[in-house]
């Protein structure tokens, strides 16, 4: 029973066992989009903290769905970025405020959220910005958002028939081939060794890589018309510098969290236009069939409320979570 003095705590376990479609999941986070570019929903820009030593980032979130009514504060934490995978830590939450009754509604592990929400993005900013025609497909990297890139691709774009990936870690791609061949069991998986080669022959390229990747398209690698679209690593600055055109899920956070992305001198070039508008159709994602397009996902907070109140409405309904008498 909710009140103002129990949260529901829901753990990385009450989560993982919730059955949610991918095209439930692309439809809630397209909603979010289009209800921020409304005017609705209100994105404040993420706060970032880092040390020196680049050993570890926090980020902080706040923001408000106005056709859900929820506020939440999301935070991140990861250290060890200066060590190798295994060697990291990775803590994030998500807190849900009823802004109708004004009760909580749950804190979560954001994590499952954010692994669902950022491949979803991809596949929308890829649906809006591929060329006419695209068939093929790259992914670069094999962590939590490379494993889930292939089949949320497929779901906004089925047409693509050459499914690529190239990693350097075994288990990863064997994962990202488990997850393709579970939520689409037809289709076939390349895994290739030459990056770059890779990314010539690809009209849709999605880099979700570990800063250490070895892998670094340049803007020559890629075939006049392809997408190129930053999760994490994987593809150089002279993708966005040389870019014809420039989409980005939010200016001012590509600015905060893209800085390896800036030319020698920290500059940005100026983003064409910003996601959510394109979504609400005020903006074009692609103007012309040649254009090299660089598309920036960093993930806006709205998504994660809304998906995380769509799992928070699951979990409830099943009696999933723990209640917590935290402010008694």
């Amino acid at each position: 029973m909710t009140d103002d003095k129990t949260l529901r705590i829901l753990s990385t376990s009450d989560l993982a066992g919730i059955d949610i479609s991918l095209t439930d999941v692309v439809d809630v986070v397209e909603q979010a989009y289009r209800t921020l570019a409304d005017g609705k929903s209100a994105n404040p820009r993420k706060l970032t903290v880092k040390p020196e030593d680049g050993h570890s980032v926090s980020y902080a979130m706040l923001g408000r769905d106005g056709v859900r009514g929820v506020v939440a504060v999301k935070t991140s934490y990861k250290h060890g970025l200066d060590k190798s995978r295994d060697q990291q830590h990775y803590y994030t939450t998500l807190s849900l405020y009823d802004d109708t009754t004004g009760l909580p509604v749950a804190m979560m592990d954001c994590g499952r959220i954010g692994s669902l929400r950022t491949p979803a993005v991809s596949a929308l900013l890829a649906r809006a910005c591929a060329a006419p025609g695209s068939r093929s497909a790259l992914v670069i990297g094999t962590g939590t958002q490379g494993r889930l890139a292939l089949p949320f691709l497929l779901t906004t774009l089925p047409e693509l028939d050459r499914l690529m990936v190239y990693g350097t870690h075994p288990d990863g791609l064997a994962a990202v081939r488990e997850r393709l061949h579970h939520h689409f069991p037809e289709r076939e998986l390349e895994v290739v060794e030459d990056v770059r080669a890779a990314a010539a022959e690809a009209d849709v390229v999605i880099a979700t890589a570990g800063q250490h990747t070895p892998a670094h398209v340049e803007s020559d690698d890629l075939k006049p018309g392809a997408v190129s679209i930053l999760v994490g690593h994987g593809i150089a600055p002279s993708t966005l510098q040389r870019a014809d055109r420039v989409i980005a899920t939010s200016e001012a956070q590509m600015v905060v969290t893209g800085t390896d992305m800036a030319d020698a001198d920290g500059r940005f070039p100026a983003v064409d236009a910003e996601f959510p508008e394109v979504l609400a159709g005020r903006a074009r994602g692609r103007l012309a069939a040649e254009e090299r397009i660089f598309a920036y996902n960093s993930g806006l907070v709205v998504t994660d409320i809304a998906l995380g109140h769509r799992f928070a409405q699951l979990a409830i309904e099943q009696g999933l979570g723990t209640q917590v008498r935290l402010w008694q």
